[in-house]
């Protein structure tokens, strides 16, 4: 019995295409998008990754720094203790640093370096003054300030610490502390002494106004009154004006020992602003002389103080200086930047070892007894050279330019010389 097998035939287009649809269908699966919820699990997932990074760098940062700034203050804490236990091994003084390099190995410490009579001296430790940087070095030593700074060494990272050292005498440290204390206690003295000035100046104003408008009542009715009454009212006046001019100038030097004075500057003409306060002080007749380019000369000066300068050596000369003055405005020199006023009187003069002792508060020498007389508060001329100063200029006292009797008061000022720009203005 035979048996014929048939052979089977398979058509390949129809297995290509139906396997391709196959494939087709696996591959639209795959590639169709997340939905809503995947993707923002997926957001959620990535954020909270990177937060944790952040969070986790930035407490590793944190945490590192705070490691590092506790090691540097635990060094520098033991450094201090180490400098009081070196500076007293070295009481004496030690001809060498050994002393204190024992003492600290005593106690444990033995990477130390000491700097002692120009040299190093280096503990039972490893390190060497080679491994100390420069700038602390530098730190240390020279500028006598404690220092420390993140270093490597031999591949080590280090903290070092530099302390200076006060060798003191305890005899020496004896006599600075009382004279320490003696300077604290002149201090404040001084300082209660100004306070009282300006608190017993302020108490005394408002008296002495009562007793200046009384004094004013009664100069009206000056005619009624008896000769000796009138003698008596005109003498009683005058120290009433002393008494009112020393306690405002008690206020003013209260005001500049507390550093409470401000200047309220403008520009001004010199020429024009020192006419002006000579004609307004307590001799308005005294001529005013006007020097070679003094013209046109601009200053920049707080009017009132400075015209107050001007009264002042105006009065001076008044009351000690023979009664009479010239006032004078001149520029020194071609291109300097400043402009002299000189007050001239006809007076004694100022001896040459007292022409600064003048401008002193209260000052009385044998010169300034010639000068001095009844009238005046003694603050006139040191209320001068404050307000001067304050303008950035200086005063002095010399002789007369004409070298006759008498003195020169000097006041410079910083000054600008602006004829050129009145040259290039237009006429019209």
């Amino acid at each position: 019995m035979t048996a014929t097998v048939e052979p089977v035939i398979v058509d390949d287009d129809r297995v290509d295409d139906d396997t391709l649809g196959l494939r087709g269908i696996f591959d639209r699966r795959r590639r169709r998008p997340w939905g809503l919820r995947r993707r923002i699990l997926a957001t959620f997932l990535i954020g909270a990754t990177m937060l944790a990074v952040l969070l986790a760098g930035t407490t590793y940062g944190l945490a590192s720094s705070n490691v590092v700034q506790q090691r540097e203050e635990a060094a520098i804490e033991a450094t201090r203790r180490n400098a009081r236990t070196v500076q007293t091994a070295l009481r004496g003084p030690a001809p060498t640093a050994q002393p204190a390099v024992d003492a600290l190995v005593s106690f444990g410490v033995q990477r130390a370096l000491i700097w002692y009579r120009d040299s190093w001296t280096a503990g039972t430790g490893r390190y060497q003054a080679d491994a100390l940087p420069q700038p602390l070095v530098d730190r240390v030593i020279d500028d006598a300030v404690p220092a420390h700074i993140v270093t490597e060494v031999d591949g080590e990272t280090n903290i070092a610490v530099g302390w200076p050292l006060a060798n003191d005498d305890p005899d020496l440290a004896v006599l600075s502390e009382s004279f320490n204390d003696m300077v604290s206690a002149l201090q404040e003295r001084i300082e209660r002494d100004a306070r009282f000035a300006s608190d017993v100046s302020h108490e005394l104003r408002s008296p002495l106004t009562t007793l200046a408008g009384s004094i004013e009542l009664i100069q009206a009715r000056r005619d009624d009154l008896p000769d000796r009454a009138r003698e008596a009212v005109d003498l009683l006046s005058s120290d009433v004006a002393r008494f009112r001019t020393l306690v405002e100038d008690l206020l003013e030097i209260s005001r500049f020992d507390a550093g409470a004075v401000t200047l309220h500057t403008d520009e001004l003409l010199l020429t024009q602003f020192v006419s002006h306060a000579v004609s307004v002080s307590s001799m308005p007749d005294t001529p005013v002389i006007i020097g070679d380019r003094a013209d046109n000369v601009l200053i920049v000066a707080d009017r009132r103080r400075l015209a107050r300068v001007i009264a002042n050596l105006i009065d001076n000369a008044r009351l000690h200086g023979g009664g009479a003055a010239e006032v004078r405005v001149e520029i020194p020199a071609a291109g300097r930047q400043v402009a002299h006023i000189r007050v001239e009187d006809h007076g004694p003069g100022v001896p040459h070892h007292e022409r600064r002792l003048v401008f002193e508060r209260f000052a009385r020498g044998g010169g300034a007894g010639r000068r001095a007389g009844n009238d005046g508060s003694g603050l006139g001329l040191a209320l001068v050279a404050e307000h001067v100063r304050l303008h950035g200029g200086r005063v002095w006292v010399a002789d007369r330019a004409d070298r006759t009797d008498g003195a020169a008061f000097i006041v410079e000022l910083p000054a600008e010389d602006i004829s050129a720009d009145l040259d290039g203005e237009d006429p019209a």
